[in-house]
């Protein structure tokens, strides 16, 4: 009896553990799934803020008259950063880049003062744009506005294909997830279908049968969660060794949703799984136990 007891303690033991690695592998999927669509924004949103308005600015206008112009600009509601440029600066850093001076050939310095303005996330694209250089253009001190865009169409597509791919890859991932664990919880509660009805036959009411079930799988959700989130910790510590900037990205409200999400769907997926498996074979009858 005592060798048979420990044997059923050993194999739900061994089940408790391979539901939770299983659940544990899924959630880091997830939370992968997860951490990606979160950075794609903003992902985006740091693309867009990096791609450059150049607002050339006249001959005459001096250096007072250009940072007055900057204080100006930084104002206005699509600025974010604006960067001045002088003559100078513009012909040495030419001069590294070309590996000769222009002006010793052209007798004169043949660059311009130019304002580099870098816009907010909500103001790079085409509509924008067009309104933003027209009233920069309006201004007397500005003799061209230049902007490539068509690379910001093309970034704007290309993001939005990459957040809609996710997206489908989110709620694709969720049902196969779904259906991983709870396959996996109806086998434990499979084992299990014989004292579950035994249970029954004793007059133990449906939600006393279920109470242990149900603790199994908040407990199993738990540390299936705490490990998958340690394991995207991990991941997420060497990507930051060798990138720095992705703190830019990668923030740490990003983080603070994806660990809540894989915590939030370890507790339901384990509880709901089973919730609905404990129930089914609460409703068989002993004849269709032994059917199945």
């Amino acid at each position: 009896m005592g060798k048979r007891k420990k044997t059923t303690r050993h194999r739900h033991g061994m089940q408790v553990v391979t539901l939770c690695i299983s659940t544990t592998m899924v959630l880091i999927l997830l939370g992968i799934v997860v951490l990606s669509v979160l950075t794609a924004h903003n992902l985006s949103n740091y693309v867009k803020e990096n791609l450059t308005v150049t607002v050339m600015l006249g001959d005459t206008v001096t250096a007072n008259d250009a940072h007055r112009l900057c204080r100006e600009l930084y104002h206005r509601p699509y600025a974010r950063n604006i960067d001045y440029v002088s003559k100078e600066q513009a012909l040495k850093d030419q001069t590294e880049a070309m590996g000769s001076d222009p002006s010793e050939f052209l007798g004169m310095n043949p660059f311009v003062a130019t304002l580099e303005l870098h816009l907010k996330s909500d103001y790079a694209n085409r509509d924008s744009l067009v309104w933003i250089a027209k009233e920069l253009s309006a201004n007397p001190k500005v003799s061209d506005v230049a902007y490539q865009e068509d690379l910001m169409d093309k970034v704007n597509k290309n993001l939005q294909k990459v957040s809609l791919v996710l997206l489908i890859l989110a709620v694709l991932l969720t049902f196969i997830s779904y259906s991983l664990i709870s396959n996996t919880v109806r086998l434990r509660v499979y084992s299990q279908r014989f004292l579950i009805h035994t249970m029954k036959l004793v007059g133990a009411s449906w939600g006393f049968i279920r109470r242990p079930f149900m603790r199994d799988g908040v407990v199993v959700g738990i540390l299936a969660a705490l490990l998958a989130c340690l394991v995207l910790g991990f991941g997420i510590w060497w990507l930051y060794r060798y990138e720095p900037n992705l703190t830019d990205i990668i923030t740490w409200q990003v983080l603070a949703i994806t660990v809540a999400s894989v915590f939030l769907f370890g507790l339901i997926i384990t509880s709901l799984c089973s919730y609905i498996s404990v129930n089914r074979f609460l409703r068989m009858r002993a004849g269709e136990l032994y059917k199945i």
